[in-house]
């Protein structure tokens, strides 16, 4: 899937923060994209090139190395990972329906490909069927290296379509390589590298170079030194590495097949044989004993990477020691109280939690015990008996919600649960829906009954 963030380049109002020893250091590799620059960028700004949907645009892998520079990796291969990925921070926040609305439009097309037939010294290229916007190999140093690669989305693809016209949204093109550790698997990063683009259908790349062209030539010879020159070719400028975070999608897929063809009613604490373990909550909050490193990587994952140059030696004590007012004026009001909301762990409430236990044979006879035992005794449960529930969280407040939670609660797959009624008055079953749910009370308790369904090997869930 395409990731979570994309280190973005840092604004000309950032420069005088950024810390002065990396202005004169040598890269180990420099990649090289073969197609101009656009003349139509002003100073200082990061360069954009433009290139057609679909054609195959080289990549000149460089060994940038001075003498004696990581020798280790002489003789040896290196990986390359190449991913394209949204500029924009707004499309960033919904890169994941963005992508999946493209492949739903686009069945079987992929976002990236390498054109192998015309590419030089890649060994062993690999393209994930799952992650449509990258694709690997793996390439000698020491040898010529060239990478043909194809992007087959269009800019305008991802603009909000309201009235036509609209310009096209900026992508980057992001290259992480990595060594071998010492259990020959390639982790070990060694350099990153990104630039921006745009992407037009067949031959409006050229169109577009042409109309910023004439638009620059009939400009003031002083508008003009206000203007970066257009180059042939596009230097990757360095960045920081992509983060490996794997995206858990919450949506019924085949992923939910499961060998079991009905779920059994637990014995003895109400919940059922077979309880997984529940997941571990999503939580990644910074620790005052965080490195530097951890805290960039950290700033990455939670889309704070426009900022990580900034915070380039600040450890989790440093981040954490922030006031509101602090992170407001480095980051601005926007971001500035989201970092600041995500260094203080504030997780957002979901709209409805609701309390489940699954019923069994065992539950209704300590059930009838008690009630025996009603007379005599003030507490039901005074025999030591506890009953254990689950909670469930609800976001959208849908019946289809409500099924996929309860499927994963119990390890099933969501076809297998037909339908979900509430127990009525009179003991009627009323067919849950979203309106009911959306009328249940903050912190409900259910039973959940199971009756075998008629027609299949489904089951029906009564809620008590």
């Amino acid at each position: 899937m395409w990731g979570d963030v994309l280190a973005l380049p840092i604004f000309k109002q950032e420069e005088s923060s950024l810390p002065p020893d990396n202005e004169n250091k040598i890269l180990p590799f420099q990649y090289v994209l073969c197609a101009a620059t656009s003349p139509a960028v002003k100073l200082h700004d990061e360069t954009l090139t433009y290139l057609n949907q679909g054609q195959s645009y080289e990549i000149r892998m460089l060994d940038n190395r001075k003498l004696g520079e990581l020798p280790e990796i002489n003789g040896k291969l290196v990986k390359s990972i190449f991913r394209v990925v949204f500029h924009d921070r707004r499309l960033q926040y919904t890169e994941h329906q963005q992508l999946e609305g493209w492949r739903w439009n686009r069945p079987g097309d992929r976002i990236l490909d390498i054109d192998i037939p015309m590419s030089v010294g890649i060994i062993d290229p690999r393209a994930n069927p799952t992650q449509l916007n990258t694709v690997e190999f793996l390439w000698d140093p020491a040898k010529r290296t060239s990478v043909f690669i194809q992007v087959h989305c269009i800019s305008t693809e991802f603009t909000m379509r309201k009235h036509g016209g609209e310009k096209g949204v900026p992508f980057r093109v992001q290259i992480d390589t990595f060594k071998e550790n010492e259990n020959g698997e390639y982790t070990e990063h060694l350099h990153s590298a990104s630039c921006q683009i745009k992407v037009f259908k067949p031959k409006g790349a050229d169109r577009k170079q042409k109309t910023d062209r004439e638009k620059m030539e009939k400009r003031t010879p002083h508008e003009k030194e206000k203007y970066q020159p257009s180059y042939e070719t596009t230097i990757l400028t360095e960045c920081s590495p992509w983060p490996e975070i794997t995206y858990v999608n919450n949506s019924p897929s085949p992923g939910f097949n499961s060998s079991h063809s009905s779920f059994s009613l637990g014995e003895g604490n109400g919940s059922p044989n077979h309880q997984p373990e529940p997941p571990p909550p999503v939580t990644d909050n910074l620790l005052p004993t965080t490195t530097p490193q951890e805290a960039q990587q950290w700033l990455h994952r939670n889309r704070f990477s426009t900022f990580t140059r900034l915070f380039t030696n600040f450890s989790g004590a440093d981040l954490l020691k922030l006031t509101r007012d602090d992170v407001i004026q480095i980051c601005g009001p926007a971001d500035g109280i989201r970092l600041f909301n995500a260094l203080k762990g504030r997780m957002v409430r979901p709209r409805l939690t609701i309390y489940v236990c699954q019923e069994s044979l065992q539950l209704r006879e300590q059930q009838q015990q008690q009630q025996q035992q009603q007379q005599k005794q003030e507490d039901g449960d005074s025999n030591g008996t506890f009953f254990v529930y689950h909670a469930i969280y609800l976001e959208e407040l849908t019946a289809v919600e409500l099924t996929e939670k309860i499927a994963q609660l119990f390890s099933i797959s969501p076809c297998q649960i037909s339908q979900i009624y509430k127990q009525g008055p009179t003991g009627i079953h009323v067919l849950i829906s979203d309106e009911m749910i959306q009328n249940f009370q903050e912190e409900a308790c259910f039973i959940l009954d199971t009756m075998k369904a008629e027609t299949n090997d489904s089951y029906h869930i009564i809620l008590k």
